[in-house]
Parts: structure tokens; C-alpha cells; sequence
């Protein structure tokens, strides 16, 4: 088998040191993050249940794809009315080439969104704009919203992103990486479908 250095790898990269690195990173992110906000979100899950609302989940990128992860657990093994809406790609590119990009969540919500629901968006940065206008949009409509974002840019309030300015309940995985904080979204989804699980004996 070729060096190393002949397959192009730097000689002095230790793939177990990074890998140790990113674990050890990942694990202070998850024990720092916030009890208080991640205990809402339950809450507010519970209460849309219970009231027989539906979830909508939205987001970009890499934060597409937990809401349509979160949209088949919570739907499956919850009960839940729930609807990943970046998950429709007619609807996402339509509503982008006949109006903007901008207005792909607000789009659909406009169809699906009933007062008394609850919308949750995942957003790395926290500064996504179609996010930001879904969230303002689902509020204007009487709905209760929730943010599951990250430290992308630092630690203090406004480099969280305009999204913990409009959500109901913000959380906000304590890390800078988008990795861990994609990590962290993952988390939090199960954390919740296990809570309610667990909480209603399902």
C-alpha cells in the first residue's frame, strides 16, 4: 500500500487525534446545552398534541434534512400530524421560480398552517431568510414557534442570528461549528420524540 504521503494525506495529520478532538467538542455541546429551552419545546409539543394541532418543520441545507428526519419519527411513533415542508420539491421550486426563494416556507404555510399550530425551524446560522419569513409569517398567523439554531459567529445574543428574535423558544446549541450544531439538531429531535414517548406511555 502506498505512504501516506503518496496517496496525497500530509504525513502529519492523526486521523484518531482529530476524531478525538471532534467527540470531545461534541460532548461539551451536549452538556452544555440548555435544559430550560429544550424542556419548552416539550411543552409545547405536548400542548399541540394534545390539542390536536400539527407541526411543521422547516430549514435549510443541512438543516432540511432533520426536519423531514423529525417529520417521519414524530408522525410514525408520535401520532402526530406533522409536515417536513422542505420535503415537496414541486412546491419548494415553484413557489422559488414564480416568486423568490425567499418565500418557500411562507408559501406553503400559507396552504397548511392552521392557528393553534406549531412551527419549528432549523437554522444553523439563524439568518436564513425563508426561515426568518416563515417564522414571522406563523406568528402573524397565531402560532406558537420554535427555533433550533447555533452560536455560528460567537457567543454574544446578536450573533445567534434574527431567529432568536422571533421564535417563542430558542435553542441555541452552545458551539461554533456547524457540524456539532447539525449534530445537536439531531439530538434535540429525539430527545423529544423520547419525551413524549416516555411521558404518554406510547
Amino acid at each position: 500500500m502506498p505512504s501516506p504521503a503518496v496517496m496525497g494525506i500530509p504525513v502529519s495529520f492523526d486521523f484518531d487525534e482529530f476524531a478525538d478532538s471532534y467527540i470531545a467538542d461534541l460532548k461539551q455541546t451536549l452538556d452544555d446545552l440548555p435544559r430550560g429551552p429544550l424542556r419548552e419545546f416539550w411543552r409545547m409539543v405536548e400542548s399541540t398534541r394534545t390539542n390536536d394541532g400539527s407541526i411543521h418543520f422547516i430549514g435549510n441545507g443541512g438543516s432540511a434534512a432533520t426536519p423531514s428526519h423529525s417529520a417521519g419519527d414524530w408522525s410514525k411513533e408520535l401520532g402526530l400530524r406533522t409536515i417536513a415542508h422542505t420535503d415537496n420539491a414541486a412546491s419548494v421550486t415553484a413557489w422559488a421560480n414564480d416568486t423568490n426563494f425567499t418565500n418557500i416556507f411562507v408559501g406553503q404555510l400559507s396552504t397548511f398552517l392552521r392557528e393553534g399550530d406549531l412551527v419549528v425551524a432549523y437554522s444553523g446560522s439563524g439568518k436564513s431568510a425563508n426561515v426568518l419569513n416563515g417564522m414571522h409569517y406563523a406568528k402573524q398567523q397565531g402560532c406558537s414557534t420554535v427555533a433550533v439554531t447555533g452560536n455560528i459567529s460567537g457567543s454574544n445574543r446578536e450573533n445567534n442570528g434574527n431567529i432568536t428574535d422571533i421564535a417563542d423558544i430558542s435553542i441555541v446549541a452552545p458551539t461554533g461549528s456547524m457540524e456539532r450544531i447539525e449534530d445537536i439538531q439531531l439530538v434535540i429531535n429525539h430527545i423529544i420524540k423520547e419525551a413524549v414517548k416516555a411521558h404518554n406511555g406510547l
